[in-house]
This record gives structure tokens, sequence and C-alpha cells, in this order.
């Protein structure tokens, strides 16, 4: 969908490496070292030329990739050694073969054979690959444990040892890795909370997979990465203001101005040729003064919207930032519900109204663009045990009411009404600060105003304003990264 890249399931992977090794006429052997071969060059820049590697292979083929993985280093220069975790009598195949291409592999067969690896600088964990279908135990897990208490800085090959590709973690026995290295696409159980501990940073490296039978492969998650710029229209030559759409944001409430000033500038930002900003009457002033590019209506209240203004000029309308959740502005928004014929943004107070005014939800426009963020979700859907269970729930939601569901976060999760999941790879911590949603609400607007559908619209505006976040860390670092300076950063090109 949009091109943009499939994550797939252990079994689909081996499904891959099977049709990749027949469709190339090599050897899984030649595809573990062109892995192997990948990682190394992957993970070279962050070794120091006197580090003291320890590579911690298991019994399978991703024991066998860390034999390779060793050979490798040791030929580069390294001080690398390998250790096997010997949790079963025979090797795999491949994993036997690179055992045996190494002069010394150090063999731990029971818990007593194991040491402390507080000797080595670095840690290579390939135990267990993506494959693993069941908890770890025994000799596995007491070496998880010792590699998790020396505090050493571990690199995973492809998944850390103990986590399943797609499901929920459920053991205490899983490595966590400092950085580690997917092949060809990430795995699904990167994108759980559950996880967060076990992977603090992640990078896909390309490893030769065939593409084409990778997209052909059944799924409904997807990731949201910079391929989605394939999507960004180019502008004409002889294209003008009218182009690209006029947009209207509702937002705003007294003391709460800024989020329509964020909203607007972040709509201008994104591209809308024209924009009007509707807001309570106290906030004239400083829109006219903060926003001079946009066109400004106020509301006859002085503190808060009570009036939908005419809609009948405008390309796509975003409401919620600020308006608070006055009885006069729940009217206002049933209003707009009943009347728009154009896309809709969905934000912050708005989405607060339509929680405890669930017959709003009957007469939803379709599909409507709502961003909530974790606690605005949680009013709309009720609580949640597991990530999987949320996701689950925002499917539904999105199924149930033809509507698009921006859950916002680490990774956003947008969902469409069928039901497909695209995990997003930009931003950063930093933007979690107030305003950074008010922004996003302004990019998706903008974004529709100039005729992209609204799931377009949703992914390249997410993927985008997490960039923006990304280059402003560049220079400004997570800490003193504010909303503002997502949209001065604000950056949507295509490719």
């Amino acid at each position: 969908m949009f091109d943009l890249k499939k994550i797939i399931s252990a079994n689909q992977t081996k499904e891959t490496d099977n049709y990749t090794i027949k469709k190339e006429g090599i050897s899984s052997l030649k595809l573990m070292e062109r892995t192997s071969l990948s990682f190394v060059n992957a993970i070279h820049k962050n070794i120091y030329n006197y580090s003291k590697i320890v590579v911690i292979c298991g019994v399978g083929n991703n024991g066998g990739d860390g034999f390779a993985i060793t050979r490798i280093l040791q030929a580069k220069g390294y001080l690398a050694e390998a250790i096997l975790i010997k949790t079963a009598n025979n090797l795999s195949l491949d994993c036997k073969t690179n055992f045996n291409k190494l002069e010394e592999v150090t063999i731990i067969k029971s818990e007593d054979d194991l040491f402390d690896f507080n000797k080595f600088d670095i840690i290579i964990d390939a135990i267990f690959g993506s494959g693993l279908t069941r908890k770890v135990e025994g000799l596995a897990a007491k070496t998880i444990k010792s590699i998790n208490e020396v505090k050493k800085h571990v690199f995973s090959v492809d998944i850390p040892s103990g986590l399943y590709c797609n499901q929920l973690p459920d053991s205490d026995f899983i490595v966590k890795s400092d950085l580690t290295i997917s092949f060809q696409r990430p795995k699904l159980s990167f994108f759980f909370q559950e996880s967060n501990q076990y992977i603090k940073n992640w990078k896909v490296i390309n490893i030769g997979l065939d593409e084409d039978f990778i997209q052909k492969l059944p799924t409904n998650n997807f990731v949201l990465d910079s391929t989605i710029s394939k999507s960004v229209k180019k502008r004409e030559k002889h294209s003008h203001k009218g182009t690209f759409g006029h947009a209207l944001i509702i937002a705003g409430s007294y003391g709460k101005i800024g989020a329509a000033v964020l909203a607007s500038q972040a709509c201008l930002k994104a591209g809308s040729g024209l924009l009007t900003t509707y807001i309570p009457n106290c906030g004239y002033n400083i829109l006219q003064i903060s926003t001079p590019e946009a066109m400004c209506l106020t509301d006859k209240k002085k503190k808060y919207i009570s009036e939908l203004p005419d809609i009948s000029s405008y390309n796509s309308i975003g409401i919620g930032p600020g308006i608070g959740k006055k009885d006069a502005t729940k009217e206002v928004l049933k209003q707009l519900f009943e009347s728009t014929k154009v896309p809709l943004v969905i934000d912050a107070d708005a989405l607060n109204i339509i929680s405890e005014n669930r017959e709003l939800l009957n007469i939803l426009p379709k599909n409507a663009v709502l961003t909530p963020h974790p606690k605005e979700f949680e009013r709309f859907v009720g609580t949640w045990k597991t990530t999987i269970e949320c996701f689950e729930k925002q499917k539904q939601l999105a199924k149930e009411h033809e509507c698009i569901v921006v859950l916002k976060g680490a990774n956003t999760c947008i969902c469409n009404p069928e039901g497909t999941l695209f995990f997003n790879i930009s931003g950063n911590p930093g933007m979690a600060t107030g305003g950074s949603g008010d922004t996003l609400t302004g990019i998706i607007t903008g974004l529709l105003a100039q005729g992209y559908p609204p799931i377009k619209a949703a992914l390249i505006g997410v993927y985008f304003h997490g960039k923006a976040g990304d280059y402003a860390d560049e220079q400004k670092g997570e800490n003193a990264l504010i909303a503002s300076d997502i949209i001065n950063y604000l950056k949507i090109e295509t490719e």
C-alpha cells in the first residue's frame, strides 16, 4: 500500500529466505555469510579497535550468524571470540559449518561452566533468532541473565534473544539490547510497549532478500518510513495559492489561543494555499500578530467558540486544539458533523467532547482523521492490558466508524477503516511536549486542503511531523525541543 514496506512474520521471513536462495541459485550458507557481513558493516563504527568482543552463539542459524560474525571481525583485526551455548546436542547444518571455520570456540554445556562476561567490552547476542516460539529456560536463561547483569554494550543479531517476533514478551529471560540489527524488516514486537526494556535502539539492514516476494505476502502491518515521500506531490510551475486549497482551523479558548497559533502555523507550513482560523474573540490580536499569513475569523463569544462559521468555501477543516468543552462548543461540533462535506481532522478537546457524548460517533463523517494521544484514546475505547489489545481496539474503532485513527506516541500507529496498521519510525522523545499534537493537526489539515486522500494525508503528516522533530533534535537536543521547533524544521518533500 503506497509502496510502504510490509512487516512480516517469522514464518514469512523463512519463506522469503528460501525463495531468495532458490531464485538467486545460492546456498543458505552463502546467504548467511552475506547477512553476517552486513551485520558487521552495520556495527563496526560503534566498535573501538581494541575492544574485547564476545559473540555468544546458540545452536541454530542465529548462532551460525554469530560464528560467521566472529570470523569476519577477526579478519578485520578486532579482538573477537565466540562462545557456544550448547542447549542441544546437534547444531543446525549452517551453524555447524561456521562453527568449524573458527580455530577456537569456548563451549558452555551447563550452568556450572558459565563465567563472568565482565572481561569483555562488547557482547554480541546471537543465541536465538526470530523463530523462537517458547520461553527460554535452563542454560540459555542463565546465560541471558548473566548478559543483562554485567551491563556491557550489547548488540543483538536480528532480534534480542528471548524476544518473540510477533508475540508479547512473556519471560524475564530476554536480552536487554543496546542496538538490535534487524534483517530486512523490523519485527512487529519492536513496536510493542512491553518490548521497550529489551530494545533501546534498532536498525534495519538490507541483506538482499527478494523485495517483490515480500511485498506479495499477506499482512496488515506496514512500516511508515521515508518511502511515503513518493506520495508527496510536486508543485507545478504555474500553480497558484488557489491550487493548494483553503483550510479552516477551528481552535482555541481563553488561555489556549497558543494551540490555535501552533495548528495554524503548521497548516501553512504543510503547504495549504490559504488558511482561515476561527477562534474566540479574545485571540484576535494574538493570531493576527503571530501568524499574519492566516486570515482570522472570530466568534461572538470572547472566551470560547459558540457558533459554527460558514464552512462552504473550505477544502478541509481541523477542529479541537484548545477549544474546551463548553455546551455551546459541543453543539458546534455536532453541527459540523452534520453539515460538512470536506475532510475533517479531529483532535484534543473535540475528541474529549465525543468521548463524553457518544451519540456524536453516530454522525461522525466517513474518513474523518482522529488524532488521539493514549489518554484521549482510552476515554474513547476504555482501558487495555497489552499493546496488542490496544491495537485491536484501534482497529475496531476505525472499522466501526469508518474513520482513520492516528494513535500518537512512540512509533505513532495509524489505522485505516480496513484495519491496516502503519507504524511510524520517525520522531523522538523530545516531541513529548505541549503543543506537539496541535502541530500535527495543522499539518494533516493542510495536506487535506491540497487534495490528498485522508489516509495519505495522515501518513505523510505523521512521518514528516516526526522528521521535523528529528531535525530539531539534531540542532537543539531532546530536552530543549518545543512544539514551535517542529514547525520551524518541517519539510514535506517528495523523493
